[in-house]
């Protein structure tokens, strides 16, 4: 019978989307892996690839379509020897029905919309623990020509589901992440149903001014996003501020060298490259530091995954460099900006912007001196930037002086990290940044 192909969760905090633009017209013959439509999250321009293998009979959600809810049908697929007369009318017109609370026996078609439309196979593998496995036709295939157990990869699809990269990546004996571990982070970073700021309705606010001019501006989804998990954020975790003032000369005149040294090779540092390096560097220094609040555990990381916060038209990004105590300054300053660029064209995949135990939102490039930061939970920790200026300064044989000077604070979640823990890994920050060679050892 013709399968319903329905809208899928492209993102762990997407609950709607917008269907941007269909790439295939119905009548058209599709398989496993090949694109099937643009759709907008709330932080991405993603395409969306078919699972299934048949004929487009219907497209039931039509181009630029906002609000349209996760696991709500856009097409209708034929199988072989269907027809479009095949097609129930009434078929894909109403989202898919939201499972009620409390354990209860789960029907086969519920499981496969939990899966973001996906068709559980008769013979899908099975967990160590018997869970269903959830994997596309395609990632199934390449698994098996590969000879590898499918329990033992880890999925990047949506809702956890094994697609073609992950496989492909996969070598045999590679074991999938612990659930144990895994879910509690899940739960952290996916607040599905998180209430939006409470406070005075649209139409009070409305009234009070009534004649006045103004423009109403409707929220998008990653508007929406920011709202809920800022608000999450400050009602929720107990943030505490660690301040310190960083004198940049001797940063600025390695940065100035290093910078001449590397101009053949088109490479060009800047301080916020040094900045992600010292961060890295800081929490292998104080690794009781580099840990997430995981709801009743935390977890404490062993790579120093660094996200940085990016500004965008409408709102932001905070893509991660993973294993950035790894790489070398060259090395983070042509990913930063190639995430940053990708950043601003909402490019990014979701395992690029999600995860991290560690956060940085520089504002000194736009003059700000100092400010707090909000934890991007389930982060430890922020370092808040200020921009570098000419201050003053009382040198070490007590003469006068004058210095830049920038000011950081770091906020700090105190559920994960206690105040002389914080100390001691913002000492280490200032440390790196006033000796910068010693990050190059």
């Amino acid at each position: 019978m013709p399968t319903e192909i329905l809208m899928p969760a492209l993102s762990p905090t997407m609950e709607e989307g917008i269907l941007a633009k269909w790439l295939v017209k119905e009548g058209d013959t599709v398989a496993s892996g090949d694109l099937l439509a643009e759709i907008e999250t709330d932080k991405a321009t993603m395409e969306f690839e078919a699972v299934d293998e048949g004929v487009i009979g219907k497209l039931l959600v039509a181009e630029g379509t906002e609000g349209v809810k996760v696991n709500t049908a856009i097409a209708v697929l034929l199988e072989e020897g269907e027809s479009a007369e095949d097609i129930d009318a009434s078929a894909g017109t109403a989202p898919a029905p939201t499972p009620e609370p409390g354990p209860r026996a789960e029907s086969k078609e519920a499981r496969d919309q939990a899966q973001g439309g996906e068709k559980t196979l008769p013979d899908a593998p099975k967990s160590q623990d018997g869970g269903r496995i959830f994997a596309s036709p395609l990632a199934r295939r390449i698994a098996a020509d590969k000879g590898l157990d499918l329990s033992q990869i880890s999925g990047s699809g949506p809702r956890g589901r094994i697609v073609k990269a992950d496989v492909e990546a996969a070598k045999p004996g590679s074991t999938a992440e612990s659930t144990e571990t895994a879910a509690p982070m899940t739960a952290q970073q996916a607040p599905q149903g998180q209430a939006m700021p409470t406070g005075p309705s649209a139409s009070t606010v409305a009234a009070m001014y009534e004649g006045r001019e103004y423009e109403e501006i409707k929220l998008d989804g990653m508007r929406k996003t920011i709202a809920a998990r800022l608000t999450e954020a400050k009602q929720t975790v107990p943030h505490f501020y660690l301040r310190r003032d960083i004198r940049l000369d001797a940063l600025l005149k390695f940065r100035s060298d290093l910078n001449k040294q590397l101009e053949p090779r088109g490479i060009k540092l800047s301080v916020n490259d040094f900045i992600i390096k010292a961060c890295a560097l800081a929490l292998q220094a104080v690794p009781a530091a580099n840990a997430v609040w995981a709801g009743d555990r935390v977890l404490q990381l062993k790579p120093s995954d660094v996200a940085v916060a990016v500004a965008i038209e409408g709102g932001l990004f905070t893509p991660v460099l993973r294993d950035a105590d790894m790489k070398s300054l060259s090395t983070l300053s042509a990913e930063m900006k190639d995430l940053a660029a990708r950043a601003r064209d909402r490019k990014l995949a979701p395992q690029e912007y999600q995860g991290g135990s560690f956060a940085i939102s520089n504002l000194g490039m736009f003059g700000i001196d100092n400010f707090d930061a909000v934890i991007n939970p389930p982060h430890g920790a922020i370092l808040a930037v200020g921009a570098g200026v000419k201050k003053p300064v009382v040198g070490k044989d007590g003469e006068l002086a004058v210095a830049t000077v920038m000011s950081v604070t770091l906020s700090v979640d105190h559920r994960v990290i206690d105040g002389a823990l914080g100390a001691e890994l913002l000492k280490h920050i200032v440390d790196n940044l006033e000796n910068p060679m010693v990050m190059l050892a």
